[in-house]
């Protein structure tokens, strides 16, 4: 066996591959994401923060949206990422990815709009 270990790929097509690799993205991010928001929810309805009403009112509220959109531009640049990156794919923070996310330390923690400090 060679010191260097060649790409991982798991078809013909790289493009297939980076088409692969975006959906697993996408689906780690709605899961975490999910899970995350049900927590919040749950514990703040539990505490009486919050009321299932106010929650749907806040979903339509325009400022909120707008940090929505923002939010969502940030995780969709992530995304293409991996359709644009180049280099060893079998590493989880490529040059590409790194740009698009800012330099984040090791343990940083996610900012409102995406990003982290």
């Amino acid at each position: 066996m060679s010191g260097d270990l060649d790409e991982l790929t798991f078809f013909e097509d790289p493009d297939v591959d980076r088409l692969a690799a975006l959906v697993f993205e996408l689906a780690a991010q709605l899961h975490i994401e999910r899970q995350r928001r049900m927590a919040l929810e749950a514990a703040l309805l539990a505490d009486g923060k919050v009321t299932r009403e106010s929650i749907d009112a806040l979903a339509d509220d325009p400022g909120f949206l707008a940090d929505v959109r923002t939010a969502l531009d940030a995780s969709q640049a992530r995304m293409f990422a991996i359709l644009t990156e180049r280099g060893d794919r079998r590493t989880p923070l490529r040059g590409e990815s790194r740009s698009v996310r800012g330099a984040v330390p090791a343990g940083g923690q996610a900012t409102a709009t995406g990003g982290r400090t």
